[in-house]
Parts: structure tokens; C-alpha cells; sequence
């Protein structure tokens, strides 16, 4: 362990959270007695509703069946279904259970097991496509929850930024089902829309230099890449627009809890004996140092100075075996999740899903290193602790 100077938190507990910003849902009336504007979250809840609905339909099926000797484990799986139901359908016209329908609250279908595109009723509201697959084994059912989390994310864009929240929470309680129900295959996600000043730029470059320009032009300045390209070093990018406060708060916040978690995983890695758990300890400290180093760039492009690492940081209990390694890891990914889930709120539209892929990565690692697994990573809950956890620490020095 470094040599410490002054002494820290391990920052996990005690990051700044962001302001989360809430969506209008225009509960006032306008002048001359017009009806209240629609909310915009509409046709994505109606959305989510009715995969939820086509999920507990397809619970049901396999308890009934083939699943029957396995509904211990699969009841408490859909009884978290229901409150991402309940979640999603808050402020809905009318969304009443349909606990065994796979219709949604505007007659739409969003079937794991379905085919085609899905309808809602709403202008636009449209559910990405599933393969047709008939769900009645608990293996087809992980394959339906791991997709359905895939689905989630694609409305990240469109949805207002608490929306968005619950979104990549509920993406991540899904990934979490697949695993629990022996679907190992990654979670795919939408590739990031570009922004409109590359797409601005992009254009400009066609008009200029022909269909080879614009090429060259979209991948430079798609939003992918233009963090990585504008500079390297972490040094801030020279005339870059900056950032909302809200946005860098978070950013800052998500970058001050990856280095605390490259910190961590390097007292876990050096408590675990030379076996998977090492391993995996290796695999995650690389992790977080990519994390830590994505967040930098985004700040740094942005025109922001990123915060460096401590001197030292706290730990949160004393970890004197493989024991305590595996407990400290547990913890620092639990609060990681909150941290995304703030972060997911803050980020523009065209980044979320970034956030949401760190959200649902650090939900995994917290259960793979046993930490309690809640039906919302990323939002507080007042049940929701790591297995064997602390409460947060308080800062020292």
C-alpha cells in the first residue's frame, strides 16, 4: 500500500451526487382552457409497460411448466418484474397488471418471444424487434430477460434524464435475471446517435470534399470518438464548450470513485491467493482503470480540469484476508452503482448508454462478489446494502 500523505475516503461513500433533473410533465393548462401538454415520456413508458407485461407473461408460462421445480427461484425474479412495472407505469393514463397478457397499457406487444415491431398506440412508439421464439424453458426465459435489458437501453436517448435513470436501473436488474438464469451471453448495446454539431460537421465536409470526406469527417467527430481524439494526455482541450454543471459534477464525481476503485482492487489483488478470484481481480482493476481514463477524456475534451487520484484513501473496514478482499470488492461496486445511475441522469442524450454499460457492469461484478442484489441497481433503495457491507465512511484528515 502507498505511503500515505493525507488521508481519504475511499471516495465511493462520499462522491457529490449530481442533480438529477426531472421532466416536465406539463401539469399546468395553457390560456383560453386547452387540455395540459401530453407527457414526452409517454410512448417510452407505454413502451416498457408492455415488455414488462410480455415478460411477466412468459414468467408465468414457465412456472406452469417446465419451470415448476424451480419456482422458488423464479418468483422473486418476477416479483422484481412487477415494481419495474409499477415503476414504469407511474403517470400512465391506464396501465393496469396484465399479469398474464403480453399486451401492453396502449395494446401494444413487445414480446421477448414475439415477432416484429412493436406498437403502442403513441405517434412513434415503436419497440425494437425480437426474434420469434416461443419462451417455455427457464434457459429461453434468461435469453427474454437478456434482451429485454438490450431493448431498455435503446430509449435512453428519448427519455427524460430521471427516466433514463430508471431505464439503465431496470437494464441492469434484467442483465442481472439473464445471469441468475444461466444466460451468459453479453448485453448488446445501440450504438450512440451522433450529436448535431457532428452531424453538422459531417455535412459541411460532404458539400465540401464529396461522399470520401464526409466518411472520413462523420468518424472523426462521431461522438465515440471525438473524447479520445481531442486530447490524450487528460490536459483540457483548448475552446471546448463547457460543460452543463450538472453534467460535470457527475463526471467528476464518476471520475474521483474510479480512482478509488483502482485503488480498492489494488488491496483486493493483493489479499486473494493466485486463483480465478485474482484473476478476476486483475480483470476488474483493468476495467476501472478504462472507466477512470474515459471520464478524464470526456472532461478533459469538454475543456474541464479532471480530478487526479489521492495521496492515500481510507478503506472502509480493515482487510487482512481473501475474505475481507472479496467483501471490500463487494462494496466498492455496490457503490459504484449509484454513481452511475446519477451519472446516466446528468449525460447528455448521445452518452447514456455509456453510463448504462457501467451501471450494468458494476451491478454484475457486485453479485459475482456477493453483494445483495436489488431490484434497481443504481437508485437508492433503503434495503439495498452489499452482503456483509458498511455504512459509508465519513472523511478523516
Amino acid at each position: 500500500m502507498q505511503r500515505r500523505r493525507r488521508r481519504t475516503t475511499l471516495a465511493l461513500g462520499l462522491l457529490a451526487a449530481a442533480t438529477v433533473l426531472t421532466a416536465c410533465t406539463g401539469s399546468g393548462h395553457k390560456d383560453g382552457g386547452e387540455q395540459r401538454q401530453a407527457d414526452p415520456d409517454l410512448p417510452v413508458r407505454t413502451r416498457a409497460v408492455a415488455a414488462t407485461d410480455a415478460l411477466l407473461a412468459a414468467y408465468d408460462t414457465v412456472i406452469a411448466g417446465p419451470g415448476a421445480g424451480r419456482a422458488g427461484e423464479l418468483q422473486p425474479l418476477r416479483a422484481e418484474l412487477l415494481r419495474h412495472r409499477a415503476a414504469f407505469a407511474e403517470g400512465l393514463p391506464s396501465a393496469a397488471p396484465t399479469a398474464g397478457s403480453s399486451t401492453g397499457a396502449a395494446g401494444g406487444t413487445d414480446s421477448p418471444g414475439g415477432s416484429g415491431t412493436a406498437t403502442t398506440g403513441t405517434p412513434g412508439a415503436t419497440a425494437p424487434a425480437e426474434p420469434s421464439a416461443a419462451v417455455t424453458t427457464v434457459a429461453e426465459l434468461g435469453a427474454a430477460e437478456r434482451r429485454t435489458a438490450q431493448a431498455r437501453l435503446a430509449d435512453l436517448p428519448t427519455a427524460s434524464p430521471d427516466l433514463a435513470r430508471l431505464l439503465a436501473a431496470v437494464s441492469a436488474s434484467d442483465a442481472l435475471h439473464a445471469v441468475a438464469l444461466g444466460d451468459t451471453t453479453p448485453v448488446t448495446t445501440p450504438a450512440p446517435a451522433p450529436t448535431a454539431s457532428a452531424q453538422a460537421s459531417a455535412s459541411a465536409s460532404a458539400s465540401a470534399s464529396g461522399p470520401a470526406g464526409a466518411s472520413a469527417s462523420a468518424s472523426a467527430t462521431s461522438p465515440s470518438t471525438a473524447s479520445a481524439t481531442s486530447t490524450g494526455s487528460g490536459s483540457p482541450a483548448a475552446g471546448a464548450a463547457p460543460l452543463p454543471d450538472v453534467t460535470a459534477t457527475a463526471l467528476q464525481s464518476a471520475l474521483a470513485a474510479e480512482h478509488a476503485a483502482v485503488y480498492g482492487y489494488g488491496v483486493v489483488g493483493a489479499k486473494l491467493p493466485d486463483d480465478q478470484q485474482r484473476a478476476d481481480a486483475r480483470t476488474a482493476f483493468a476495467t476501472h482503470e478504462a472507466r477512470r481514463d474515459t471520464w478524464r477524456r470526456l472532461l478533459a475534451g469538454a475543456g474541464a480540469t479532471p480530478g487526479a487520484a489521492a495521496a492515500g484513501y481510507q478503506l472502509p473496514f480493515a482487510v487482512a484476508d481473501a475474505a475481507g478482499a472479496a467483501r471490500l470488492a463487494a462494496h466498492i461496486e455496490a457503490r459504484l452503482t449509484d454513481v452511475y445511475g446519477e451519472l446516466v441522469a446528468a449525460l447528455p442524450a448521445d452518452r447514456r448508454v455509456t453510463a448504462a454499460d457501467a451501471l450494468r457492469g458494476t451491478a454484475l461484478q457486485a453479485r459475482r462478489w456477493g453483494s445483495a442484489v436489488t431490484a434497481f441497481p443504481g437508485l437508492p433503495e433503503p434495503a439495498a446494502a452489499s452482503a456483509g457491507g458498511s455504512a459509508a465512511p465519513t472523511p478523516t484528515g
